[in-house]
């Protein structure tokens, strides 16, 4: 692959900075969790967009750490600006787990953590994320054109938990929110207990 080197001449030649090569990734918002309940990322509040802007939005998890042991950390999403979180989902769950010792490992579909036109929460950790000091998860939650008016809105997540067991477990979630309402509201939150600590951040993706 060649290399573009440019130079003051080529540089002054731009006529616009559109022309130079910029990322599809466009940060939104950041929340970060101190005792929170939940933290919400609604469209049109607090600088959030969650709209026809972008037809993909990423959210990152950074270090979500629970206040309760063995909990699930979770979202759902919401068609009326956060009024209600209670969108009925299908989803499904599998993950693969090994503990410290490496007597323990196994890759499963997990059938109590998947929803069949459920409207409850969409758990990532199979209630088992650990609240000791160095106890946390990461991962990624892709939402497809949650604007349209069209088709229900597909989800995919990939979280990694510190397991309240000393596991290593990764979980990988998808389904669909099943409305053709726009979905312009997402929150995350335990399923007891605050966020004790933490960060999530919004992005959009560009089509090109």
């Amino acid at each position: 692959m060649a290399l573009v080197k440019y130079n003051d001449n080529s540089i002054s030649a731009i006529s616009s900075a559109g022309q130079l090569a910029t990322g599809s990734l466009v940060p939104i918002k950041t929340l970060t969790a101190s005792g929170s309940a939940s933290l919400s990322f609604v469209d049109g509040s607090d600088g959030v967009v969650l709209d026809s802007t972008y037809p993909i939005y990423k959210f990152d998890f950074i270090n979500v750490h629970p206040q309760n042991d063995a909990v699930d950390f979770q979202f759902n999403l919401s068609t009326d600006s956060g009024s209600n979180y209670n969108v009925t989902k299908t989803s499904t769950f599998f993950r693969a787990y090994n503990n410290e010792s490496g007597t323990v490992s196994a890759i499963n579909y997990e059938t109590s953590s998947d929803l069949a036109q459920g409207t409850g929460f969409q758990g990532f950790n199979k209630s088992e994320l650990g609240n000791d000091n160095d106890q946390s998860c990461v991962g990624t939650l892709h939402l497809f054109n949650p604007s349209s008016t069209t088709f229900v809105k597909h989800f995919i997540a990939n979280i990694h938990t510190y397991h309240s067991g000393d596991y290593s477990a990764n979980s990988y979630i998808s389904g669909y929110g099943n409305t053709t309402n726009s979905v312009d509201a997402v929150r995350f939150q335990m399923s007891s207990g605050n966020i004790d600590s933490g960060t999530i951040k919004l992005y959009g993706i560009k089509d090109s």
